[in-house]
């Protein structure tokens, strides 16, 4: 199968977790747009989905799939969304599209987070995929240069604001041995937002596309 082919795969395999009448949290990135495309089958099951960016909020309304307002809605039940890494504890690296911040919060709300990715995504380690960090853009420099006497060495991602208005450092070089000390170090920098380390809020599903299969490993 093709990359396109297992994304296609377990964006289908996500839909079995949707309940019938919820509000659905909706991740953001390539892997996820399967999944919406896949949702809108059954739209007349849903109330509605909530979104983590305004790309994917375009994407579900083209599809007529109502879009509420996080603060509006009191339960979500599944939040469904992609990674750039996972490891074997389903703590996750995301935010290579930029929507790490709305993303981190759905991800807070939600009763469970699945998390679909091809099998290439789950590694040993996290760490080679660099780690996004949005930052309110007049603390830019100073958080750059904290994150490197943490061992990191960040790069401005050049011509790139989030949905927030911010902008993304994104820091390679990290040895994480330790990603939930890891994500709290970074979040505590003043002019932090967040960081795309998702390990203190960890998946509950991960739904891997393989060859001949898609396999489900949980936490």
């Amino acid at each position: 199968m093709t990359q396109d082919e297992l994304k296609a795969l377990v964006g289908k395999a996500a839909v079995e977790y949707v309940e019938e009448g919820s509000i659905v949290g909706v991740g953001t990135g390539s892997t996820v747009n399967y999944f919406i495309d896949e949702l809108a089958t059954i739209k007349h099951k849903i109330q509605g989905a909530v979104s983590s960016s305004e790309a994917s909020t375009e994407r579900l309304k083209s599809h007529g799939i109502e879009v509420f307002e996080l603060n509006d809605v009191d339960r979500i039940p599944v939040y469904v969304d992609g990674a750039d890494e996972s490891n074997h504890l389903l703590q996750l690296v995301k935010g290579g599209g930029g929507a790490l911040t709305r993303e981190k919060i759905i991800a807070a709300v939600a009763d469970k987070f699945i998390c679909i990715a091809d099998e290439s995504k789950l590694v040993p380690r996290l760490g080679e995929f660099p780690i996004p960090i949005e930052v309110i853009p007049m603390a830019r420099s100073y958080v750059a240069r904290e994150v490197v006497k943490l061992g990191g060495d960040p790069v401005y991602r050049t011509g790139f604001t989030t949905d927030n208005g911010n902008v993304i450092l994104d820091v390679h070089g990290f040895e994480i041995n330790e990603p939930i000390k890891l994500e709290r170090l970074l979040n505590n920098i003043v002019g932090v937002v967040t960081n795309g380390l998702f390990a203190e809020r960890a998946a509950d599903v991960l739904l891997l596309g393989k060859q001949d299969s898609v396999e489900t490993l949980t936490r």
